[in-house]
């Protein structure tokens, strides 16, 4: 029993040991990396747009 509790152990260990290596030609490697997506800012107020399309911040203003 103690041998077979061991056994997995050990290869539970070498499994984390080889996730945690990056190699360079592996696919999605670079994608995982790279983090978040820059948010979308309006081009003509600068304020952040998160739901995309018109900004409505632009249509505001120009009401007032």
């Amino acid at each position: 029993m103690f041998k077979i509790i061991s056994l997995f152990l050990i290869f539970i260990a070498v499994l984390a040991m080889l996730g945690r290596l990056r190699w360079p030609g592996r696919a999605g490697g670079a994608k995982r990396m790279r983090g978040l997506k820059k948010p979308r800012i309006c081009p003509q107020c600068g304020r952040y747009n998160l739901r995309g399309g018109p900004c409505r911040h632009c249509d505001d203003e120009g009401q007032v």
